[in-house]
């Protein structure tokens, strides 16, 4: 876990008045819409994407490409939702493939999903490509793509490190075919590999080698993606090899393709229903989708809440008591945050399995809640996989973020039921949550909370 930033004025998070009745719009998710921009980048002809979200995390993934040779064109959006849908305003963007090249020098930020889906990418392009970002990006695991990378073929320059920052020499072309990664750490090893397959010469074969895969669903979003693109993928999902995924050559087409609501991030607001006893609606749901956050349903609904998916939206509604949970979330590890502070909250002890690989996340997010919530009086432990959370009463205090945007979401949970809850660095939530104090404040202070303007940088 690297240490606390310095930000003098914390947010003090707002005391819930009472039972929330409210309906958030939540902006587009952030899964889709970077592997849908890497995909339309890669494709044999312009596409669009309509409701993008626009964060931190995805303008570095659009300002990546366009280092690259990509254009990436703003546009009014037409939708079928009208202007108020899920990114916000009915906006697009036009993406327009051309010859990758470099030299280009990528700031990855502290963003998996750029520091790992664009190394394939850059192995493509005409010329060396230099990858960097944030200091704790320096920490992130990146060796899976790396050694898969160059076994394929690419040249790295990463002075043995497995990780940031590296140069991608590439050659315009690579032959790919059959790879081994142990992706215990990052199903983006995977991912990655898979999404610039089609325009491997030979495509690719990859072979899991590890004990564990975390996050499948991501995994399983990437080759859906894939296939509506237009590429020929074989996984396990669909009576393939166990742990293979092979994907061959061809072209991608342009797609238009409209950004589900991120649900990972409508995961606080959902929260808040079940932690006040209230309801909130999430217009847009999908009634299916390879989003990880979909499994909210189910976990918050054993922990107190229940719900109702219309076409209009999920509801979800609290009962006025929350209860302790015993669930491996493997495949969804990154709700885990909001999940140990609902059940920091709870009438009875929960136990979290399954998430080791969260100490390799965008900061060690069993360390980091471990030490804020006991720092508010929690009894909560680690354990080799996860977290051990015996709720006692709790107090105030400045509960720190570590750069970490689902650590503050979740402060602000505790923060309903628990006053006196500061969150250091809330702006932090920019990295996939853009304007969140405002549609929490709003979610409180009246029966719709709209999403609030785009963040421009």
């Amino acid at each position: 876990m690297t240490g606390t930033s310095l930000h003098p004025d914390p947010w003090p998070a707002p005391l819930a008045p009472g039972p929330v009745d409210a309906t958030v719009t939540v902006p587009g998710s952030k899964s889709v819409t970077n592997r849908g921009l890497v995909l339309a980048a890669l494709a044999a002809e312009p596409g669009w994407l309509r409701r993008p979200l626009r964060s931190r995390d995805t303008l570095l993934m659009v300002e990546a490409l366009r280092a690259m040779g990509v254009g990436i064109e703003e546009a009014p959006s037409r939708s079928d939702f009208g202007a108020g849908g899920p990114s916000g305003g009915g906006e697009a963007w036009r993406v327009i493939p051309a010859g990758l090249r470099g030299p280009a020098s990528v700031d990855v930020g502290n963003a998996g999903t750029v520091m790992r889906f664009l190394p394939p990418v850059a192995a493509l392009a005409d010329g060396p490509i230099r990858f960097d970002g944030d200091p704790r990006s320096h920490e992130r695991p990146l060796h899976g793509v790396i050694d898969a990378l160059t076994a394929l073929g690419a040249r790295i320059d990463d002075d043995g490190r497995g990780a940031l920052p590296l140069t991608v020499h590439g050659g315009g072309a690579l032959d790919g075919g059959p790879v081994e990664v142990d992706a215990s750490s990052s199903s983006q090893f995977v991912s990655a590999l898979l999404l610039s397959a089609p325009r491997f010469n030979q495509g690719v074969e990859v072979r899991h080698t590890g004990e564990t895969l975390p996050s499948l669903p991501h995994i399983r979003m990437t080759v859906d993606m894939l296939r509506a693109a237009g590429a020929a993928v074989d996984s396990p999902d669909s009576g393939g090899e166990p742990n293979v995924w092979r994907v061959a050559p061809s072209a991608l087409l342009g797609r238009d393709l409209i950004v589900e609501p991120d649900l990972s991030n409508a995961q606080p607001f959902l929260a808040a229903a079940l932690v006040t006893g209230g309801r909130v609606t999430i217009p847009d749901w999908p009634a299916h989708t390879t989003q990880p956050g979909d499994a909210l349903r189910e976990i918050f609904t054993e922990m107190g809440g229940s719900c109702e998916l219309t076409e209009s939206g999920l509801t979800f509604t609290g009962s006025g008591s929350v209860h302790g949970i015993d669930v491996d979330l493997s495949d969804v590890g990154e709700l885990t945050p909001g999940i140990a502070a609902v059940a920091a909250l709870a009438d009875s002890e929960s136990v979290l399995r399954g998430v080791g690989h969260l100490r390799l996340h965008e900061t060690d997010r069993l360390a980091a809640l471990t030490k804020e919530l006991g720092a508010l009086g929690c009894d909560i432990s680690e354990t080799s996989d996860g977290l051990r959370i015996r709720p006692r009463p709790l107090h105030g205090g400045v509960f720190h973020t570590y750069d970490d945007h689902r650590l503050a979401t979740a402060a602000a949970v505790v923060g309903l039921a628990v006053e006196g809850v500061q969150v250091e660095n809330v702006a932090t939530t920019a990295k996939t949550l853009p304007d969140f104090p405002e549609l929490w404040t709003g979610m409180l202070g009246s029966e719709t909370a709209p999403a609030g303007p785009a963040v421009q940088g």
